[in-house]
């Protein structure tokens, strides 16, 4: 059985292309890690915008696709889908540029002889979405920053900045080793821009874009809590759960799992997202109910 996955992260192109800082693996096999600016260790992520660019740069018999996606922030997220990524690239070819899409994948990262590190992102799976999914995950990615800039404050405000000094003020080991990490490479994070795109985000859901929502200009303004709609309580995701499982169950036919694109259907028209999917797939992980056999299944345990 394989490990369960990275969590896939939510974030803004803004702050992952600046997460210059990677976090090697120690041990063969191991993943790497993106240390962005605000503390997140990333390995994985789940991003959201409009494909305007694609081009294969390989043959039509082995592709190899790199595209360009534009988040409703204004920033750009790069893919790079090879022959290792056979379900995402068969996806690549059958899109039309521009169109709305939701990327599941592992982060990359390059640094030039100049010494400027890209990052990037290499899909495990590309899926096309409708304005409300795109919606859904904006206001996920807005939440998911607001509380790395709330943690990244309290961690300004402590004399002992280290994990355990962290961890005593109040902030989960994660946050405490990310964000002890992020001081000690990145030093004061540029707080600006991440409330910017949080700004942008929400202004993006709304009719009138240019609302005045009372965000901070900087970090230091910033209140401890603001309140973001939180959707459905959680009997609603259990109810979920238990959607999931049973088509996992109903769906494995052969005894090798639920095939991807299958479940994916079979959810859409019980009225689960792509995303949501996604997110009820890595909680069941997590809690030792499935497992992936492969990219392409999923299987109930």
């Amino acid at each position: 059985m394989k490990n369960p996955r990275e969590t896939a992260w939510r974030v803004f192109a803004s702050e992952l292309n600046s997460a210059e800082y990677e976090i090697k693996a120690e041990e063969e096999k191991k993943p790497s890690y993106q240390l962005s600016r605000l503390g997140a260790v990333i390995n994985r992520v789940l991003v959201a915008g409009v494909l305007t660019e694609k081009e294969n740069v390989n043959t039509e018999t082995e592709p190899m696709w790199k595209g360009r996606i534009i988040d409703p922030t204004g920033g750009s997220f790069y893919i790079n889908v090879g022959k290792y990524q056979p379900e995402a690239a068969a996806s690549m070819t059958d899109l039309e540029v521009p169109c709305l899409i939701a990327v599941v994948g592992k982060v990359k990262s390059y640094t030039t002889d100049e010494g400027r590190t890209w990052v990037s992102v290499r899909p495990e799976r590309v899926v096309q979405i409708d304005d409300a999914t795109r919606d859904e995950w904006l206001l996920d990615a807005a939440k998911s920053t607001w509380k790395r800039l709330v943690d990244m404050k309290k961690a300004m405000k402590q004399e002992d900045r280290s994990v355990d000094g962290l961890m005593a003020s109040g902030l989960s080991e994660i946050s405490a080793r990310g964000i002890s990490l992020a001081i000690e490479q990145y030093g004061m994070p540029d707080s600006s821009a991440h409330l910017k795109a949080i700004q942008s985000a929400l202004r993006s859901l709304l009719p009138d874009k240019n609302i005045d929502l009372g965000l901070p200009e900087e970090l230091a303004d910033a209140p401890e809590e603001v309140e973001f709609d939180q959707g459905t309580p959680g009997e609603d995701s259990d109810d979920k759960e238990a959607i999931i499982l049973q088509l996992l169950e109903d769906l494995d036919v052969d005894n090798k799992g639920a095939p991807r694109d299958q479940l994916e259907e079979q959810a859409a028209a019980k009225g689960i997202s792509p995303m949501e999917l996604e997110e009820i797939s890595s909680s069941l992980m997590d809690k030792g109910l499935v497992y992936e056999p492969n990219l392409r299944y999923l299987k109930r345990i």
